[in-house]
């Protein structure tokens, strides 16, 4: 490493979606300024879903759920954060809408850019880092599905919302470009190289086919995470997802990622420590994927279900030696 790259921040990217992003992005936050999210874009309920249904845009809410964390994280009183984050009430055209879902679509459709489009959300923020689609086009999210009705047949269920919470047991997803399903789905070419370019890359937690395998089945970006020199860690969910991932032990999601992806090598797999019943059989799992398995106290003991962002952080810090303060 040159003198100039010894002096520059850590360079840390985080893959996700949602609450399980939005925990991660504030931890790496505490470790470096330069903080890229590659945000997944195949959301298809609530006000994401109602404006990618009306206006063709990308899905904003995860999208939003990013820019809001690294806001936030610059300034712990940020107000445009907080604002990014209402909602409208009532019974009108605009309940259920955040207002960072409605200025991104609009920026969306102004720019017709949602690389730059993105980029000047951040600059409206005073965001450091980026936050970056998976692909610049909206995604289709497909499953195969078994259990459904009492039959172990496979069903085919389709969207995010609906695979996210089928009462059946998730076998495999695949992924379809939503605005023509014959035009196999591209990687962000922005996200490819900030993969490329990263130190640190954090897989997960989230919703674990929807939100973190999905990534993986973008072929740019799959490969991307092959070949990056980083160092690559995953985040273990707290629990089970119902529905998705429904009686998956620890193990289990690193034996799905393995499936998934039998190329990628990770160096460390952190999970909470009391989420974990069977130490021993994940870290024969982690080692599977080349992993170090960290067992640690990061659940936030205030928020059901949430990783804390400083526990977290201190146990990317542990899991790789990094020291000092952003920035230095």
């Amino acid at each position: 490493m040159s003198r100039e790259d010894a002096n520059r921040p850590l360079r840390a990217v985080a893959l996700g979606g949602g609450h399980g992003l939005h925990a991660t992005l504030c931890a790496l936050r505490q470790l470096t300024p330069d903080v890229t999210a590659v945000v997944t874009v195949a959301d298809d309920g609530g006000s994401s879903g109602r404006l990618r249904s009306e206006l063709g845009v990308l899905p904003p809410g995860d999208l939003r759920q990013a820019l809001s964390a690294l806001a936030t994280a610059e300034d712990g009183d940020a107000l445009w954060a907080r604002v990014f984050q209402r909602r409208f009430g009532g019974s009108g055209a605009l309940a259920g809408h955040a207002v960072g879902n409605l200025l991104l679509a609009g920026l969306f459709e102004e720019v017709d850019d949602p690389v730059r489009a993105l980029d000047e959300a951040c600059a409206l923020l005073g965001i450091s880092g980026r936050v970056l689609p998976m692909s610049t086009d909206p995604l289709c999210i497909e499953a195969e599905v078994s259990g459904l009705n009492g039959s172990d047949e496979p069903s085919t269920i389709r969207g995010q919302v609906a695979v996210a919470s089928t009462p059946g047991r998730v076998r495999r997803i695949s992924l379809h470009n939503a605005r023509n399903r014959d035009v196999a789905p591209q990687a962000c070419a922005a996200a490819v190289d900030s993969v490329l370019d990263a130190d640190v890359v954090v897989l997960g937690p989230g919703s674990w086919f929807t939100s973190v395998l999905v990534h993986l089945m973008l072929p740019g970006l799959r490969d991307a995470l092959v070949r990056t020199a980083a160092r690559k860690v995953v985040v273990l969910n707290l629990v089970p997802q119902p529905g998705e991932t429904a009686g998956y032990s620890p193990e289990q999601h690193v034996d799905v990622l393995r499936a998934q992806a039998p190329e990628l090598r990770v160096d460390a797999v952190i999970a909470d420590r009391g989420s974990v019943p069977a130490p021993t059989r994940l870290y024969r799992a982690a080692d599977e994927i080349g992993a170090r398995a960290v067992l640690a106290d990061v659940a936030d003991p205030s928020v059901s279900g949430r990783h804390a962002p400083d526990a977290l952080a201190a146990s990317v810090r542990e899991a790789f030696g990094i020291h000092g303060a952003p920035g230095a």
